[in-house]
């Protein structure tokens, strides 16, 4: 009796694991998600530092008592101080400020790009993972000619030829970056294609808009959503190279990049860091934040992971 009564007992790790399997059963997808997101203590620390950031730049106003682009031409590359934390730039203007108004610009340029290219890759997979044939030769030989470009030479180009801006720069980095997207989601779509419950709904007469937007798309949203994240990453370095070139957001609107602009120069590098170790640092940062939350992102999405 003993022996067949130790078949049925369990190591109480065993058990727990087994308790927070069925948990997650019951659970919904959103809730296993966010538990598995929890866990991963580097991205809720990525998270944490990303909201700061956040807060930081939508709060300028009420963080500063200094204004944006006031000049004061006494106070010229003042180390930092207890009146500047941060010190002063060229045009005497409070760094601090502009580094927090800066985190607007650069954050926000980075969301709207990423969101374009988004939009774009996943409107060209979809049609080139559905539709196939010459649809998709199509598309993959448009995602071969911008890809075969080298990105930052034809970045440059596009800013020289539409001209310095905000809005410009975000166009550019969402209509050369989308390439990726593109070809993760077509992927997918060519594995999703070929199941049976797609199948199914193209034998109960459902529409090739409703199956691509009801059916196909939101089990191919996990790895776009990761893409998002890491792209967004991509889109504030880019934004920092090309206003940090004078090809980018320009002043007197701040960003991250052209506030790094001095440290083209080799006095500003070797005695007056504070011009440019705060952007510096604050790019670093956000991209590792981004980056991080992205990582934990696809763990959480992975289906594999169970535990």
């Amino acid at each position: 009796m003993s022996r067949i009564l130790s078949k049925f007992r369990r190591d109480p790790a065993e058990a727990g694991s087994l308790n927070s399997n069925n948990q997650e059963k019951v659970m919904s997808p959103g809730k296993i998600i966010w538990k598995r997101f929890r866990r991963n203590k580097i991205a809720m620390i990525g998270s944490v530092i990303l909201l700061i950031l956040i807060v930081l730049a939508i709060a300028a106003p009420v963080l500063t008592s200094y204004d944006r682009d006031s000049i004061d031409l006494r106070n010229q590359e003042e180390p930092p101080s207890a009146e500047h934390l941060f010190g002063t730039d060229r045009q005497g203007r409070d760094l601090l400020t502009r580094n927090l108004y800066g985190g607007r610009v650069s954050l926000t340029v980075g969301l709207v790009a990423s969101s374009i290219q988004m939009v774009i890759g996943v409107i060209m997979g979809c049609l080139a993972g559905y539709y196939g044939r010459w649809v998709d030769t199509v598309i993959m030989r448009i995602t071969d000619m911008v890809i075969a470009f080298p990105f930052l030479a034809l970045a440059i180009t596009a800013a020289a030829i539409l001209g310095p801006s905000i809005y410009n720069t975000m166009l550019i980095i969402g209509l050369l970056t989308w390439t990726e997207t593109c070809r993760l989601v077509r992927g997918q779509f060519l594995s999703i294609k070929q199941t049976e419950y797609i199948e199914a709904a193209k034998s109960t007469g459902a529409s090739e808009f409703r199956i691509i937007l009801r059916h196909m798309l939101p089990n191919a949203m996990a790895p776009i959503l990761i893409s998002g994240t890491l792209i967004m990453a991509t889109a504030i370095l880019i934004e920092a190279a090309l206003s940090y070139l004078g090809l980018g957001v320009q002043p007197p609107i701040p960003s991250w990049g052209n506030i790094l602009e001095p440290a083209r120069s080799m006095t500003v590098l070797m005695r007056m860091w504070w011009l440019w170790l705060p952007p510096g640092f604050l790019i670093f940062i956000s991209v590792l934040s981004i980056n991080l939350v992205g990582d934990g992102l696809r763990d959480a999405l992975d289906p594999r992971l169970k535990n």
